[in-house]
């Protein structure tokens, strides 16, 4: 009965945010439902294993959230997120609709900027090109998906997105592991993506379907609003990327600067540099870009709109974000605590025997799906087995830095549930419903979830890294 609870948990959580309700606010009820067969006390259940996790996460990770957000609507205000769109747009042309898209979604969330801001900021462009295309609009969240949450959240090197940060912190790997497999599992995905968006969109026009006649969040664009030089909108991005680097290869960080707490006895999480040097760098590198892009770009933001507000508004965005991924990461943790969930687990763990890389896809995947996130589901996943998986591929022979891009990777696959936070966010940008779009997001998800088995698959048969 523990076991079927968690699914009608899953199932639940899955329906009511396919109806459009908040998952900060059902999440934990419907780990609650779960948790009650358990004869766990419910009122414990929330404040200690849900609200436990839930912070520990926001501890952990929120500067990044906020930090990304910031960057990005400081990006979207000074016109500098537009003039990148404009330029790619304008030197793929308009009948590239589809590939323009997913190539400035690549171009920001490389750069720097959450791919939950990363929305606002394409989504005018992406239906101003679709409307004069007359792609339909209903498969625009899934361009979205293939541009912001594949390649450059899970497999490109170097990507400062969370997906490929969290396991630093456990495996003690770097940012920029295995380079080359990450780039060409990347690259595969986003191509197989466009190819099955773009056949989605043919199919759309044997049918006769265009835009549509949508009135919900339509975007406008003024076209008298002078933008900065393409040239200077990109140096943030480049930017965040160098910053970074330096700091994670270059720069001799002291072991010594967190001495002082430890001896006046503070309770500090980090126990050694190297565990947090992937964090730090990327915060630096976040605020030397927001800086640069103040510095480059205030002088072409509309006089409506201020340098404050904007920080503001990024600031406040960052929230709905943050809390909606900790949500989720609370009711992984109370699902993941659950007698039931041993029993998942353990008959997981037999799936791939003797095969760590494969036994890692497996379980990081169904964490994110029942989860819902991507963040969430890597993070439980990587807290529990990451002992397990890291001896497992010692004794195998194969790199930890292999084992972070699968898990990366695979974190990528089944989290864009219907309940995603990012996909229920997207949906709202775009004034769409799951009715409307879910299918093509789906069709994306799929793909996701394959590549990750196939980069196990092709280091077990190459052993490229």
């Amino acid at each position: 009965m523990e076991v079927v609870m968690i699914v009608v948990s899953l199932a639940l959580l899955v329906t009511i945010a396919y109806k459009g309700f908040s998952v900060i606010l059902f999440a934990p009820v419907c780990a609650l439902v779960a948790a009650s067969m358990a004869e766990y006390h419910l009122l414990p259940a929330y404040t200690d294993l849900f609200m436990g996790k839930a912070v520990v996460f926001v501890k952990s990770f929120f500067p990044i959230f906020l930090l990304g957000a910031v960057f990005g609507k400081v990006m979207e205000e000074t016109g500098m997120a537009r003039s990148i769109a404009e330029f790619v747009i304008q030197k793929l042309g308009k009948d590239k609709a589809i590939l323009s898209v997913m190539m400035v979604c690549i171009i920001l969330a490389y750069g720097g900027v959450s791919v939950y801001v990363a929305v606002f900021a394409i989504y005018p462009f992406a239906a101003s090109i679709f409307r004069e295309a007359n792609i339909p609009k209903r498969l625009i969240p899934a361009v979205l998906t293939a541009g912001l949450l594949t390649m450059v959240m899970d497999s490109a090197p170097g990507t400062p997105q969370l997906q490929n940060i969290i396991p630093t912190v456990y495996l003690g790997t770097t940012i920029y592991a295995t380079p080359t497999l990450g780039t060409i599992c990347g690259i595969m995905t986003l191509a197989l993506c466009y190819i099955y968006i773009n056949w989605r969109k043919k199919v759309a026009e044997k049918h006769g379907e265009g835009y549509g006649n949508h009135t919900l969040n339509e975007a406008t664009i003024d076209p008298d609003q002078p933008t900065p030089p393409w040239y200077f909108s990109i140096l943030p991005l480049i930017t965040v990327l160098a910053v970074s680097f330096y700091l994670s290869f270059i720069y001799k960080w002291d072991p010594s600067m967190i001495e002082p707490f430890q001896k006046m006895g503070l309770p500090l999480a980090t126990k050694t540099i190297s565990s947090v040097i992937s964090i730090w760098a990327l915060i630096i590198g976040l605020i030397v870009s927001i800086l640069l892009a103040i510095g480059l770009g205030y002088r072409f933001m509309p006089k409506n709109i201020s340098i404050k507000s904007a920080l503001n508004a990024g600031a406040i965005g960052s929230l709905l974000a943050v809390m909606n991924t900790a949500s989720e990461v609370g009711y992984g943790s109370v699902i993941s605590s659950l007698p039931g969930f041993t029993e998942i687990a353990n008959s997981l763990y037999s799936v791939g025997e003797g095969m760590p890389l494969l036994n890692a896809a497996i379980m990081v995947n169904v964490l994110a799906a029942i989860t819902g996130s991507a963040t969430g589901g890597l993070g439980i996943a990587l807290e529990i087995f990451s002992a397990h998986w890291l001896e497992a591929t010692q004794a195998a022979g194969i790199p930890p830095e292999v084992l972070h891009r699968v898990a990366s990777m695979a974190a990528d696959g089944m989290d864009t549930l219907p309940h995603n936070g990012a996909i229920i966010t997207t949906l709202a940008i775009c004034g769409l419903t799951h009715k409307e779009s879910y299918k093509d997001i789906f069709g994306v998800t799929l793909l996701k979830f394959a590549m990750a088995f196939f980069a196990v698959f092709l280091y077990m048969v190459t052993g490229i890294v």
